[in-house]
């Protein structure tokens, strides 16, 4: 029977997908966290609240860079259709890196009065070339999605952790901080394009004389509900996320934001392990899963390896993170193992629900996303507002909730769209709930065993 499974997982093109994804991308998160116990002692956790400051612009900016269309590129049955698509992604993304270089340009001071960081003053002209560089990626990376080109993804993400680590490794060892943790940061979210361009413009050359200036304009309109839904849609999520780090970084005293980033950065490995593999691959053969009416059985076989493979390691890890954070990274940051533990729900919970969001786009419920996204950004920001008027000691703590409980909404939103719902949400947690609790008994006791040692 076992002989058989394996066979099975071997003539499956899916689980080989992944594999292929998991096995680059497992490279590259295991060097950037490896890294960071270094990190930790070349840089200042004052270094680190910059940097999460940076990152936070660098992300609301850059994810709507190609007013999502980049996301609409695995979609359409034709590659020629795509690669118009692909060339729109390109084109916005190099027209609003343009726009953000002029903005850095004529209000730099007025920027940095904003974010309440001083210092970020003279790091702000590194944004153009970061959104540049991640919103291209991005779209170069749909389209090796689409032709199934998962060895390419993979590489391209070992070359942007390499390149992104060895800069902030290097720079951090000659003093230049937090310079090297920005440059650091853009490389390792945009260093790969040239590995992806290569490969597109090497294979696809035909495919590419397609684009024409009358096609993009016909696609535009016909994907039209990603630049007016998915756009404000992916703005509002990034927004809700990275705001309330700015927030928190202007109030609270110290290195908060910056032991809420370390935080973020542990705790978030799994999901750009084997979720953003998963996600990759869902919505590589989601749409025809949906048009040959298999999506939900699709769906609850992804979403039931995603709760066995990641849920309980997550819990694990947020129970021992306080003593484990402070062993590893220097007592300086057992601020940051506290916060890990309150954001174990939130991470628990989106790195189930996250590779299945793609079914929005699959089945076209792009508005229904724009309204569960800005409901979440009235949320998060909300619950760190209420927290900063109330007591700004546990703001970092209200913002780690509000996260969970909006990815229990999400997961709720997903299922029901991707037709998942009464005794398929019996078959996927069958199985998983003893292993859950295996994780979480073994976290318990080793946390016990820490605290008794010291």
């Amino acid at each position: 029977m076992l002989t058989n499974r394996i066979n099975e997982i071997k003539k499956s093109n899916y689980i080989k997908s992944i594999l292929v994804l998991v096995s680059g991308t497992a490279f590259a998160q295991a060097i950037m966290v490896l890294v960071l116990p270094l990190l930790t002692r070349l840089y200042a956790p004052e270094d680190f609240s910059i940097l999460a400051v940076y990152a936070a612009i660098l992300g609301i900016t850059s994810v709507s860079a190609c007013l999502r269309l980049d996301i609409a590129i695995p979609i359409p049955e034709h590659d020629t259709d795509a690669a118009n698509l692909l060339a729109i992604s390109l084109i916005s993304s190099a027209s609003i890196s343009l726009l953000a270089g002029v903005l850095v340009f004529l209000f730099p001071h007025e920027i940095a009065r904003l974010t309440a960081q001083p210092e970020l003053i003279h790091y702000l002209w590194l944004i153009p070339f970061g959104i540049a560089l991640s919103s291209s990626y991005s779209a170069l990376q749909f389209w090796a999605t689409r032709k199934k080109r998962f060895s390419t993804i993979a590489s391209s993400r070992m070359e942007q952790s390499i390149s992104g680590a060895s800069t902030q490794i290097g720079f951090g060892w000659m003093g230049y901080t937090p310079l090297g943790l920005v440059l650091g940061q853009i490389l390792s979210s945009g260093a790969g394009i040239i590995r992806l361009g290569r490969s597109a413009f090497s294979q696809d050359q035909a495919t590419f004389k397609s684009i024409s200036l009358s096609e993009m304009r016909r696609l535009f309109k016909a994907y039209d509900s990603f630049p007016k839904y998915s756009t404000l849609d992916a703005l509002a999520n990034t927004i809700g996320i990275q705001l309330p780090i700015i927030i928190i970084a202007s109030v609270a005293l110290g290195s908060e934001a910056g032991c809420l980033m370390l935080a973020m950065k542990v705790l978030q490995a799994p999901l750009g392990l084997l979720g953003n593999a998963i996600a990759q691959v869902y919505l590589a053969r989601g749409p025809s899963e949906y048009r040959e009416g298999n999506l939900a059985e699709f769906t609850s076989k992804t979403l039931n390896g995603l709760i066995k493979s990641g849920a309980g390691p997550l819990i694990f890890a947020g129970i021992v993170a306080p003593d484990i954070f402070s062993l590893v990274f220097g007592e300086e940051w057992r601020r940051a193992g506290v916060l890990a533990a309150w954001m174990t729900p939130w991470i628990v919970l989106q790195f189930i629900s996250s590779p299945i969001s793609m079914v929005m786009h699959i089945v076209n419920r792009q508005r229904l996303m724009l309204g569960l996204t800005l409901w979440g950004l009235f949320l998060r920001i909300g619950s760190v507002a209420a927290a900063v008027y109330l007591d700004s000691a546990y703001v970092s703590e209200c913002y780690a909730l509000s996260g969970a409980f909006f990815y229990i909404v999400c997961f709720r939103v997903f299922t029901v769209q991707a037709g998942v719902g009464g005794l398929k949400y019996i078959s996927t947690m069958k199985g998983t709930i003893p292993l859950i609790c295996g994780w979480a008994i073994l976290g318990i006791t080793f946390s016990y065993i820490f605290s008794g040692l010291n």
